[in-house]
């Protein structure tokens, strides 16, 4: 008998079957195979629940990187008028079951289509013309689902809003009509003396999910009128308040001996306005907390003032704290934490521990045991300066500065840092650093001036990524700062001047008027001659309505937004401030001038960055770096420059690094993707050495963190490019690219 006879077709099937199944496999990887199985999402804010900013997708890879090329661009429609500066548009958008829903601008929602761009729907908050409009940065988006009800939760001004993700369309069983107040859960007016419904609250980062609650922080002001920075937790169904975490404790709380008596009545901040992360397995929510109002002054608040400037772990569904840790005792230098913590897995002695990581604007990483708080290299409690202080001022006498991992920022300014770029360039600095005090970066402020690194970061709200490895991806600046503070006139005899009063409380934490040098990259510009660039009119409306890091002020009452337009403008105070707008619809019910909770006595000259005469940084480069730190070891893998000044670049300079504001994306294929930078480009790195292998000039800058996807076997990175950071132009664009299309 013939043995091939004897062979059993079972095994030949099987043997196919399985052939084809590797096959399968292997196109799989490759993203070549039809099916849902296809489609890789970015669901939440920062990737995942915890922030990770990393993508398990291949196909795009470090051999094939440099054939990515635009696939599809989708115009918001906003920032079209050039005349100004426009809009900032930070976000970092969310995809689910390829969809992918983001914001605009002016804070419309949209949905489109993830493989083509082509738009779904779009939701405008301020389609109502009764609905006085409040523009601010909005940096994502949250995403909740329960089967087929699916919603997209992000706020708008002071208004956190429900919208149905099939449709664009209110939940109208949320709150009122989709929409519930962000003033709620702050306190009442018999508790903290004041209506907090009278003062400016936003959210610019999303919350986040856990079960059927959306937890969520705030941006409020830094000044005297700054609102309590608790972090609320609100059911997505209803939009019922559901617990409040007070960051600013009350008598018999934890941590209320750690302030003055009073000082939750008379000030606010230690808010989180940067986003949190979820351990959903265990329940926890991770968020850093920022510096209490007000900045630079801290003469009401004697003490550590917990818990502003701290990474806590609470429960997600109670709110209670289970743990904490003060990154800066007493801040007197605005060192909020700037980014959202990541979650993440490393090897410490042998053993794998569930960790959290965070970033600060002063360049440091700190590294914690999830569930404990311990830190997971050793941490010291360092003596620091206290004196020449202001008067009524108590500084802390330690701060806690981890030994490992260093830091990846600068921290003190000596002479030998000063650029040498020319001559004349350094001769100016010089002569402002030697009429300046500098040193400890914890000097504290003082009428003379001091030099600081850090008050922009160091990180910022781009945050970082982190890969399965244990690995953190982290963008940081090295800009100098000068902070001179001044007595506030307004608390002198005799003062009356309602606009000085106003200005002060409200803006000169971040505008001079000193008519200091800046250029157009001025981060805030200065107000002496403001007259000369925009009207009256121009003013009012901005106050009105905010736009990028400035708040709306429609808190203000009408007559006190004339009353501050009129002081800058060096106008009469009863000279009518909006001669050239319509003002009927301007009315605010906002506190008079003389109700602001707090007035310091001490005031700061603005956030002014220390340039050279020709608006290059004032020291020597690099001024942006991007950094990978092991965070097993604690030791650095790599650390290059990002960004460049294309006119240093054509002088055969080689790259300086930029300011830069946005985060990294990471990627299975061994790529780190991030714009964030001066130079309007987004770059690929190799995340094993850190060389750029590919870049691409942007229609704007893109000062968002970019995402990645797959939809239908093809994955796609994406970011919003809007510009305007840097006085440079605006935009109004999310630009999607891609490897060249597979044939079918």
């Amino acid at each position: 008998m013939n043995k091939k006879a004897t062979v059993k077709p079972l095994p030949r099937l099987l043997a196919g079957v399985f052939l084809l199944l590797a096959l399968a496999g292997i196109f799989y990887m490759t993203g070549r195979i039809s099916g849902a199985s296809r489609n890789v999402d970015w669901r939440r804010y920062g990737g995942d629940n915890g922030g990770s900013r990393f993508s398990p997708l291949t196909q795009i890879n470090t051999e094939n990187v440099a054939q990515l090329q635009p696939a599809w661009t989708y115009d918001t429609g906003d920032n079209k008028d050039t005349s100004g500066r426009g809009m900032d548009l930070q976000c970092q958008p969310v995809v689910v079951d390829g969809v992918l829903y983001g914001t605009t601008p002016t804070m419309k929602l949209f949905a489109l289509d993830a493989a083509t761009g082509e738009e779904l729907w779009k939701f405008d908050p301020y389609e109502d013309p009764e609905v006085r409009p409040r523009y601010h940065p909005l940096r994502g988006v949250a995403y909740w689902e329960d089967k087929d009800d699916k919603r997209i939760l992000y706020g708008v001004g002071p208004m956190l809003y429900a919208i149905n993700a099939r449709d664009g369309k209110r939940v109208t069983t949320f709150g009122k009509n989709g929409e519930i107040s962000l003033h709620q859960g702050l306190g009442t007016v018999e508790e903290l003396g004041y209506d907090v419904g009278l003062y400016s609250i936003r959210s610019t980062s999303p919350g986040v999910i856990y079960r059927d609650l959306i937890i969520i922080g705030s941006s409020v002001s830094e000044g005297g009128d700054g609102l309590p920075g608790n972090i609320r937790a609100f059911n997505v169904r209803t939009g019922e308040l559901a617990w409040s975490f007070r960051t600013i404790p009350h008598p018999g709380e934890p941590g209320y001996e750690t302030w003055s008596p009073d000082s939750y009545r008379k000030l606010g901040g230690a808010n989180c306005w940067a986003g949190m992360v979820v351990d959903q397995d265990r329940g926890m929510v991770f968020l850093g907390t920022g510096s209490p109002s007000v900045d630079f002054y801290g003469g009401a608040r004697e003490g550590q003032n917990l818990f502003a400037n701290c990474v806590i772990a609470l429960n997600a569904a109670t709110g209670k704290k289970i743990w904490h840790f003060q990154t800066i005792h007493h801040d007197l230098w605005d060192h909020d934490i700037p980014c959202p913590p990541n979650l993440l897995q490393v090897t410490r002695n042998g053993k794998k521990t569930d960790a959290v990581a965070q970033a600060t604007k002063d360049g440091y990483v700190f590294v914690f045991n999830r569930e404990t708080g311990e830190p997971l290299f050793p941490v010291r409690e360092v003596p620091v300066p206290v004196s020449p202080a202001l008067p009524g001022e108590k500084p802390w006498p330690t701060q806690p500065i981890p030994d490992k991992p260093a830091p990846f920022a600068r921290q003190f300014l000596k002479e030998e840092d000063i650029t040498r770029r020319t001559p004349e360039a350094h001769d100016y600095v010089l002569g402002q650093f030697r009429n300046s005090n500098s040193g400890s970066k914890y000097l504290p402020p003082s009428l003379e001036g001091t030099l600081y690194y850090g008050f922009g970061g160091g990180a910022e709200w781009g945050g970082a990524a982190t890969d399965p490895e244990g690995t953190f991806y982290i963008n940081g600046n090295n800009m100098l700062w000068w902070l001179k503070m001044r007595e506030n006139p307004a608390l002198q005899p005799g003062y009356h001047d309602r606009g000085m009063v106003i200005y002060n409380t409200n803006c000169s934490v971040c505008h001079d008027m000193s008519n200091s040098a800046r250029g157009a990259e001025a981060p805030f510009p200065d107000l002496k001659d403001v007259g000369k660039r925009m009207s009256a009119g121009q003013i009012h409306g901005l106050l009105y309505t905010g736009k990028g890091r400035m708040p709306s002020f429609q808190h203000l009452s009408r007559e006190d937004r004339e009353a501050v337009i009129a002081f800058i403008l060096n106008r009469p105070s009863a000279t009518p401030a909006t001669d050239d707008i319509h003002r009927t619809d301007l009315a605010g019910p906002g506190p008079a001038a003389q109700d602001f909770p707090y007035q310091s006595p001490y005031l700061p000259n603005g956030m002014i960055q220390f340039r050279d005469p020709d608006h290059y940084p004032a020291i020597a480069p690099p001024w942006g770096t991007l950094n990978a730190i092991d965070l097993n070891t604690g030791e650095y893998r790599w650390s290059v420059p990002l960004g460049e000044y294309p006119a240093l670049t054509e002088k055969g300079e080689a790259p300086t690094g930029t300011e830069n504001h946005g985060g990294p994306l990471v990627t299975a294929g061994k790529l780190l993707f991030i714009a964030a930078t001066y130079d309007e480009h987004l770059r690929a790195f190799n995340t094993d050495t850190g060389k750029e292998i590919w870049k691409y000039r942007l229609p704007a800058g893109g000062f968002a963190t970019p995402i990645t996807y797959q939809k239908d076997g093809r994955q796609y990175v994406v970011i919003a490019a809007g510009g305007v950071r840097y006085g440079l132009k605006p935009g109004s664009n999310y630009v999607a690219f891609a490897l060249p299309a597979l044939s079918k």
